[in-house]
């Protein structure tokens, strides 16, 4: 039998020696245009594509009716929205942002576009996404040896600001132990990924009670906790906690590894950033480093253009390959799209998936969007081919949206 660190290794050693020259495996893999780097990617008319250029026409009209009536001044939106929460305060940079913008791709190709897709902006939850890969690629080199692993066994104390760490141990500027409770020392991997954690404490000073806290007031210092991996929770200071620890196990500024091994091998941009929080930053090997945000709830996390969430999305589609290149492992984006125990329609953070088309009536089953809040959705839709970033649109008119592309895909469309 192969030992768990064995396996471990020579996992790692296939993905690096075999990255470069690994073929693609999966029907999306049809595609044979890539876009190049940055600006150097290819239109194609609607009629050229295949699609009915009248309904498409239509789509994408409707999209621009659909913009969300929110402020666009997103700091001022905070205020209205999440701000009037305990502790709601922002504490990272928001944009003054696009009106309702958006693109489609079909096998590569940029066939619709509208709004102001190179705007970069605030993408909230679509960052939890961007942050997830980063774990899959220390999971792909080893670094993360199972996601069933306990998080305790890759955390070393970390010196935090005086209202950080768990209950019990929340005073102080000292070293802090964050998964050291009966609760939090169960906390695995998976459950950090699927949102299903339940961890206990304050970071950044966050608590995690005071993220979208329960209406009875008295439940939110008393309630009893639950079994790690039994009950979901949509929860940023959570995810926040995720991408301290993926930041410890790399010993790197997480953007750092992003930018080196996903966004510059997918040709994106040099305009987008990975923000943190104004408090969040931690000595790592004595150097001062900023843990970013993964949920975005209180401002930072990624800010980026709607082109950029489109390479992310065909990286997706594509099962971590670009261009003939192993960006990530598949069995990682297998992972990452498969639902959950407790809640089928949520893979890895963020990825919501589409069992029975529940989340998109309109839809194929096996798809999913990256989701965030604006609303920001990235859809993808491998048996299609297809890539659908709506940026600032209503939640509940991209389901139509997607109704009116399939109209105009026509016989083309697959349903699965």
């Amino acid at each position: 039998m192969i030992s768990r660190t064995s396996s471990r290794v020579f996992r790692s050693a296939v993905f690096l020696a075999f990255s470069a020259v690994l073929a693609p495996t999966t029907a999306a893999h049809a595609q044979t245009y890539w876009p190049g780097a940055h600006l150097d990617w290819e239109r194609r008319s609607p009629a050229d594509a295949g699609f009915d250029a009248a309904k498409l026409d239509e789509a994408v009209r409707f999209a621009i009716a659909a913009e969300s009536p929110s402020p666009r001044d997103l700091n001022l939106n905070h205020d209205m929205t999440f701000g009037r929460e305990p502790r709601g305060e922002a504490i990272g940079p928001f944009t003054v942002r696009a009106p309702q913008s958006g693109v489609i791709v079909h096998k590569g190709y940029i066939v619709a576009e509208w709004g102001d897709p190179e705007k970069v902006d605030n993408t909230f939850s679509v960052a939890k996404s961007f942050l997830s890969t980063t774990v899959g690629l220390a999971w792909d080199r080893g670094l993360i040896g199972s996601v069933d692993d306990r998080v305790r066994s890759y955390m070393p104390p970390i010196v935090l600001e005086p209202g950080d760490g768990e209950p019990g141990d929340q005073d102080g500027r000292r070293p802090k132990l964050l998964f050291e409770s009966e609760n939090n020392r169960k906390i695995t991997w998976d459950h950090l990924l699927r949102q299903t954690s339940d961890w206990e404490g304050t970071l950044w000073g966050k608590p995690e009670w005071a993220d979208r806290p329960d209406q009875d007031r008295s439940t939110w210092l008393t309630r009893p906790r639950v079994e790690p991996g039994t009950v979901y929770e949509y929860n940023d200071t959570r995810v926040n906690l995720l991408a301290l620890a993926a930041t410890s196990v790399w010993r790197r500024p997480l953007p750092e590894v992003l930018r080196e091994h996903v966004m510059d091998p997918i040709g994106a941009s040099p305009t987008w950033r990975w923000h943190g929080y104004e408090n969040s930053w931690i000595i790592m090997d004595g150097t001062m480093v900023q843990a970013p945000s993964g949920g975005s709830h209180w401002g930072g996390g990624m800010l980026i253009n709607a082109y950029d969430l489109a390479r992310f999305g065909l990286l997706t589609m594509h099962k971590g390959m670009w261009n003939e290149q192993r960006i990530i492992s598949e069995e990682w984006i297998d992972l990452s799209t498969t639902p959950g125990e407790v809640n089928d329609t949520y893979g890895f953070m963020n990825f919501m998936l589409n069992p029975d088309g529940r989340r998109y009536s309109n839809a194929p089953d096996h798809t999913w969007t990256h989701s965030g809040a604006g609303s920001n959705l990235v859809y993808v839709d491998p048996a299609n081919e297809l890539v659908v970033v709506a940026r600032w649109i209503r939640g509940n008119q991209m389901n139509d949206l997607l109704g009116l592309i399939f109209e105009a895909m026509g016989e083309m469309a697959a349903s699965d």
